[in-house]
């Protein structure tokens, strides 16, 4: 890969309502129902962020749903 292959965006990592985690480009307009979780910076970092703190891929919905049976 060279240098014009790197990806040199900077991404923060976003969260919805059913705490399910993605990354967005920090210099664009976050998408609807989506809200900054707080960490930015290249795309591997903010990666690695999301596999340490989305620890259960269920979404909230079903996760109080499985908890009230």
């Amino acid at each position: 890969m060279n240098s014009q292959d790197e990806d040199s965006t900077i991404y923060k990592v976003v969260v919805n309502h059913e705490e399910q985690y993605s990354i967005w480009p920090a210099h664009r307009e976050l998408p609807l129902g989506w809200c900054d979780a707080g960490k930015s910076g290249p795309k591997e970092e903010c990666l690695a962020y999301i596999k340490e703190v989305w620890t259960d891929m269920r979404p909230l919905s079903l996760r109080k749903k499985m908890e009230q049976q």
